[in-house]
């Protein structure tokens, strides 16, 4: 028989002992005393900050994390990092620090979990970038421990109907186009973020948070329940008690994260018309977790998942309606039935993510999740383009729409706010294929989402008519033929920074090609005599990040 896990296996070094008297001071001057002190140490660490809805409950929730960790017999100390909003700062500078914040916040995880010496850790996330933060820094800690999900927003309503950040984006276009008044702009503004909680549809958090259970790293079923719903409390509480049940089995997060976990994480992505971004974030935990992963894995797996669930931006139904549905149970249960599932990947509860399916409860007359014979499409919404235009990949999302193919001349950016100024001022028209760049992991720094120019296109009615290719990102929010992480970056010498204005470019996605329609010879003769932007950041976080990030393809790392 194996020998029991030592619950305290990193605490003893920090507390026991006559020489460890002065730490043990510094702690009881905090309320920590020598009983707990004996007790195993769990960091439940979270993003809360006073700036937005997405982590704005997770103090409270904390504190019941913390009650559950007491109650199973450990001793919880709570640690605060930063986030940044997306939606707040998109289409500002400020953007450029919310990708840069994912290694920060990962770093702040990592430093406390190892300046304490905690034997396990909860990691409360909500906003975009603190999902993949805390699982990329659980991967590199390897302690016992799980990632939660504070949760969704509920919907907001205006004119009879639910609205989230959504359909605020696009109001500034159809204000643009002059189909919205400043009254209704202002009316739909004040509804659509009614509370606490993180973007309300399958956007970046949602769909993280989603695939995240199918990777076994958070608990099933408790990510669809809503930030401000009152169980989550309990959820709160069972998580608190589930990771000294995870710390006493020593189960540890790469003992999770398999290849069959990261597949899993992908077709869930895949199976509800998910984030674009849900590539880039797996592709960097990969990495911390020592696991093969590439980009046309996304491509391949996609391909061979089918789209059922009807959420939006491409569907027609919002966060909280798919846990009223059934939840992830639910979804897990429909893609274990067709076959397309790994059914025997652990989960941190200790029962495989088949045996967690076995317990879905379907909501009678659903139409959230369907039956994988009634999908809205054969395949996922992820797809891998490669070509002239981006010989490392690029993301794109079908899932919300039906057109596959466009070729039009090029409307040539520098930055999103050049884009962003050409939009509003209707100077984009039918046909045209909307450039880009110098928004990459280096030249931003930091792959700023262009969610402010691809809903500004849609409200503008030209959501069907344009395409939009950057070497930055873009929301969960998104949708049209958009296609972003173009790789490599201009920065870096790319071919994203030869296009030129009216070079005609082509979106295949039956072929997976994006391809700029100039001879390779011409290609190399702009790109020798392209000068590089000078960068604005010479010192600080920013440029720090320039220096040691990766290109989207690999993750946007840093090394």
């Amino acid at each position: 028989m194996a020998d029991a896990f030592d619950m305290r296996h990193r605490s003893r070094t920090m507390v026991d002992g006559p020489d460890r008297a002065a730490a043990r001071s510094y702690l009881a001057s905090v309320g920590y005393d020598r009983e707990a002190l004996k007790k195993p140490l769990v960091m439940v660490a979270h993003e809360w900050i006073g700036t937005m809805p997405c982590n704005f409950s997770q103090r409270a929730l904390a504190q019941r994390v913390m009650a559950g960790i007491r109650a199973a017999g450990g001793t919880p100390m709570e640690v605060n990092t930063i986030s940044i909003s997306d939606g707040i700062s998109m289409g500002t500078e400020g953007m450029k620090a919310s990708l840069i914040s994912r290694e920060v916040i990962a770093d702040s995880i990592e430093l406390c979990a190892v300046g304490y010496s905690f034997d396990a850790a909860v990691v409360i996330v909500g906003c975009d970038k603190t999902i993949p933060a805390g699982a990329m820094a659980l991967a590199r800690l390897n302690i016992p421990g799980l990632v939660l999900y504070s949760g969704s927003i509920d919907p907001g309503r205006w004119e009879g109907q639910d609205v989230t950040i959504q359909d605020v984006f696009e109001g500034v276009g159809q204000h643009a186009a002059g189909n919205m008044s400043d009254e209704r702009l202002a009316a739909l503004e004040a509804a659509a973020c009614p509370g606490a909680g993180a973007c309300g549809a399958q956007y970046t958090a949602n769909t993280m948070a989603t695939v995240m259970e199918f990777m076994g790293l958070s608990p099933m079923a408790s990510a669809t329940v809503g930030a401000t719903d009152p169980r989550k409390d309990d959820v709160g509480h069972q998580a608190g008690e589930l990771v000294m049940d995870v710390l006493r089995r020593g189960q540890r997060p790469r003992d999770i994260l398999t290849r069959e976990a990261f597949e899993n994480g992908i077709i869930c992505a895949a199976s509800t018309g998910g984030s674009t971004n849900v590539v880039l974030h797996l592709l960097a935990i990969a990495a911390e977790a020592g696991v093969p992963l590439d980009i046309d894995d996304f491509d391949r797996i996609s391909e061979a998942t089918p789209l059922i669930g009807d959420l939006r931006p491409g569907g027609r139904y919002v966060a909280l309606d798919m846990d009223r549905a059934g939840g992830t149970p639910l979804l897990a249960k429909r893609l274990l039935e067709a076959g397309k599932l790994h059914g025997d990947v652990m989960t941190v509860s200790g029962r495989t993510i088949a045996e967690e399916a076995a317990e879905a409860q379907e909501a009678e007359g659903q139409e959230v999740i369907l039956p994988p014979e009634q999908a809205l499409k054969p395949t996922g919404g992820l797809v891998i383009l490669k070509g002239t235009l981006a010989p490392n990949g690029c993301v794109i999302k079908v899932a919300g729409h039906e057109r596959l193919y466009h070729s039009g001349p090029a409307r040539v950016f520098e930055s999103e706010e050049d884009a962003m100024e050409a939009v509003l001022a209707k100077r984009i028209v039918a046909g045209d294929v909307v450039v880009i760049r110098n928004e990459g992991p280096v030249g931003g720094p930091g792959m700023r989402e262009m969610l402010g120019v691809t809903a500004a296109l849609v409200g503008e009615g030209l959501g069907e008519t344009v395409a939009l290719l950057t070497d930055g990102r873009f929301s969960g929010a998104t949708r049209g033929l958009m296609a972003g992480h173009v790789a490599p970056e201009a920065a870096v010498g790319g071919p994203i920074g030869a296009v030129e204005e009216g070079d005609t470019i082509t979106l295949d996605i039956k072929n997976r090609v994006l391809n700029l329609e100039v001879e390779p010879a011409e290609v190399q003769r702009r790109l020798a005599a392209r000068k590089p932007l000078p960068s604005r950041y010479e010192t600080g976080v920013f440029a720090k990040y320039a220096k040691l990030v990766s290109q989207a393809d690999q993750g946007a790392v840093t090394r």
